[in-house]
């Protein structure tokens, strides 16, 4: 059996059975390719590898200064992989089930301030009230849409990015947004987003966009705007806004989102539901800003503190 079918069929369980991102199917793909170029030079297959083959690999990655997360994510890429070809009956074994990953702090997400998220969004609205050309406008103006939208709702770059142009008409308080896996959410929307998005359609519309079936339009493959062209809008806007850009991204936004409302008195849960995590323990790593709510709690109403 040659490498390239057992992983074939491993691509499509994942995109079938567990509803798998064409983002998520190409990083298996380019890890477990990997994996299979470094196997060569063992003389080994993919397919056919032992424990020790695989070990060598984790070691290699160490070797190359991967940082821990990239090794965890290879092994959990092997795992996966090896358990389906024991589960199917290609394999009588599953060498990747004794591996050991590196051991790792979980990394506290970066955080804007409220301030730092106001700043930017008057930022994007004054730039879009600017004397420039047509086109440079209708990018400002998708700016304010994203930004407003991302820091509003917490959405994934590529969940807002493939919104369809009908949810900027609902009436209602909310959009139901596809999530990881196809699940369907239901998130809702303040007033700001909801004016920035029609403000965004009527200036689309004006620029001859408006047939497209996508809030966000591109003439690329996909038709509707990237995560690449996104992020490097905010980093633009970050600067215009007199912030660093490395420490602006769509998924900072996602994380301010959560940060904020957690640190206003939300529920984790609720935030989890929010987020659309599946498990509760991915909500969890911001669980710090928790421990400082609670911190100032007993420091503010302890009747023993020395808050004054």
């Amino acid at each position: 059996m040659s490498a390239a079918g057992p992983l074939a069929l491993f691509l499509d369980m994942q995109a079938v059975e567990r509803g798998a991102s064409a983002n998520t199917l190409d990083a298996y793909r380019r890890d477990l390719d990997d994996v299979a170029l470094f196997l060569t030079t063992l003389g080994a297959r993919l397919e056919g590898a032992g424990t020790a083959e695989l070990r060598a690999y984790l070691a290699d990655l160490s070797g190359r200064g991967f940082k821990a997360a990239t090794v965890a994510r290879r092994l959990s890429a092997l795992r996966q992989f090896y358990r389906f070809l024991y589960a199917e009956g290609h394999r009588g074994d599953d060498p990747a089930a004794v591996l050991e990953g590196p051991k790792r702090g979980r990394a506290l997400p970066k955080v804007l301030t409220v301030e730092d998220v106001s700043g930017l969004i008057a930022t994007a609205h004054a730039r879009a009230l600017e004397q420039v050309k047509p086109a440079e406008r209708l990018r400002r103006l998708r700016t304010v849409c994203l930004i407003e939208m991302l820091y509003a709702t917490g959405l994934r770059i590529s969940e807002l990015a493939a919104l369809p142009a009908s949810a900027a008409r609902t009436r209602g308080d909310a959009i139901i947004v596809t999530g990881k896996g196809g699940k369907e959410r239901l998130v809702p929307l303040g007033g700001a987003a909801k004016d920035a998005m029609a403000a965004w359609l009527d200036a689309r519309r004006a620029a001859g966009l408006g047939t497209s079936r996508w809030l966000f339009p591109s003439s690329g493959a996909s038709g509707h705007l990237t995560r690449q062209h996104a992020a490097l809008d905010l980093k633009d806007l970050a600067r215009a806004a007199g912030l660093d850009p490395a420490a602006l991204s769509p998924h900072v936004l996602r994380h301010a989102f959560a940060s904020h409302l957690l640190a206003h008195g939300a529920d984790l849960r609720i935030v989890q539901t929010l987020l659309g995590h599946a498990d509760i323990s991915t909500t969890q790593i911001y669980t710090h800003v928790l421990d400082e709510r609670l911190a100032a709690m007993v420091r503010d109403l302890h009747p023993l503190s020395d808050a004054e």
